[in-house]
């Protein structure tokens, strides 16, 4: 079953953030996920929303995106995310077909 990433991201160090991004492609297309969307200026249709960024990554099923987020490669890169940004992300399953 699929599972799907959202991360909304507060900046704090955007020197860093930068540097974890401009990372991110080549360490995530060795996996089998896809990034749906990846926003720094979403419309709020509804509510309030404090955030400067939000990604949707998709999977194929839990265990490839924990193979991906377990992965030394991405545990290295992350290290600029958590430095570069605060927030919370959240893993979704998708419905079967």
């Amino acid at each position: 079953m699929a599972v799907y990433v959202v991360a909304q991201l507060k900046f704090k160090d955007r020197p860093a953030y930068d540097r974890y991004q401009a990372a991110f492609g080549p360490v995530f297309r060795k996996y089998a996920g896809q990034v749906l969307a990846a926003d720094e200026a979403p419309r709020v249709e509804e509510g309030s929303w404090s955030a400067d960024k939000v990604v949707l990554l998709s999977f194929p099923d839990e265990s490839t995106y924990r193979t991906w987020a377990d992965s030394p490669e991405y545990q290295e890169i992350a290290k600029d995310r958590r430095a570069g940004a605060e927030g919370v992300v959240l893993l979704l399953k998708g419905f079967p077909a």
